[in-house]
């Protein structure tokens, strides 16, 4: 004779199949902006910090604020506006793996493929974006459901801004070194500069390609190599290349106007001979235009790529 639970007992719960995880945690809106005041304090205090105390156990904690600050605000932008739906695990391998995966590509190829010559900067840009596309694919290669321009366009920024972000740490720790000691000067000059070129360089350039490969990945998740897919890398690595090349390309431009002919020598070692009042303003004005052309042109073709897909409108 069975017996009936007494009134107000609670049913035993049947087992039944586990709920997913949301596809993202709740991260409050405004995270980037803080990320970036708090990042730019602590890396400001760290460089006043190490300049005050010359102390050399700091220089990995500069270097590694000063490489990693706008890539990693940058990522959490993109993150918060357009790539909640693609999940964090997705943006994180992007930038933690395929960034370490594009600068060691690129790493490997470039001492066995490049010697110096007039189309050195050409074979960089061409090394580098392949190695990041690589990166891109073989992070992507078991997420079918990861195709669209949307979501090329984030996760392509991701795989550049880790790779921006490493070789920038690799840049500063290479010329805070030198033969009469750490050059403290010159170490926090190029995190600088590289910081506020970081937006218009390796992020977007990836982002550019990245939306394009994934706009036309199959369902089954193969990756095609299309004719759009190869142009767009031709273009980006064109990019990439005018991108490196602007600040030999004003110096030659500078020796051309103002001084007897061309002059080959400088523009490979990039300096020019006590230069005068004319050429030094020359000289800001071809460098900072060039580079301002460069990122007008990758910004507004990324921008075009992001028109095209309808789900891109109206994202918070």
């Amino acid at each position: 004779m069975s017996h009936s639970p007494p009134p107000g007992t609670p049913k035993a719960r049947i087992p039944g199949p586990q709920q997913p995880p949301p596809p993202y945690p709740r991260i409050r809106a405004g995270l980037w902006q803080r990320c970036l005041g708090g990042g730019l304090a602590l890396w400001s205090l760290t460089a006043w910090v190490t300049y005050e105390t010359r102390n050399t156990m700091l220089l990995p904690t500069l270097i590694l604020l000063g490489s990693f600050l706008v890539p990693v605000v940058f990522v959490l932008w993109a993150y918060e506006r357009h790539g909640r739906a693609l999940g964090v695990s997705a943006i994180l391998g992007c930038f933690l793996t395929g960034g370490t995966l594009g600068v060691l590509g690129a790493s490997l190829m470039e001492p066995y493929l490049l010697h110096p010559s007039p189309g050195l900067f050409a074979g960089v840009g061409l090394i580098e974006e392949a190695a990041k596309l690589a990166a891109l694919v073989f992070v992507l290669r078991r997420q079918p459901y990861l195709r669209g321009p949307r979501a090329g366009l984030v996760l392509g920024a991701a795989v550049g801004f880790g790779f921006a972000a490493l070789e920038g740490a690799g840049y500063a720790l290479d010329v805070a070194a030198s033969a009469q000691g750490i050059d403290l000067r010159t170490l926090l000059e190029t995190e600088i500069l590289r910081g506020v070129l970081a937006p218009f360089g390796h992020g977007l350039w990836t982002a550019i390609a990245g939306g394009v490969l994934l706009s036309r990945r199959r369902l089954n998740g193969d990756f095609r190599l299309a004719a759009p897919v190869l142009g767009t890398y031709l273009g980006v690595s064109l990019l990439h290349a005018l991108g490196d090349a602007t600040h030999g390309l004003a110096i030659w431009m500078v020796a051309r106007l103002t001084g007897p002919g061309p002059q080959e020598r400088l523009f490979a070692q990039a300096y020019l001979v006590r230069p005068n009042v004319e050429q030094e303003h020359l000289f800001t004005l071809f460098s900072v235009g060039g580079l301002a052309l460069v990122a007008l042109a990758g910004v507004g073709w990324a921008r075009s790529l992001a028109r095209r897909d309808p789900s891109w409108r109206g994202t918070p």
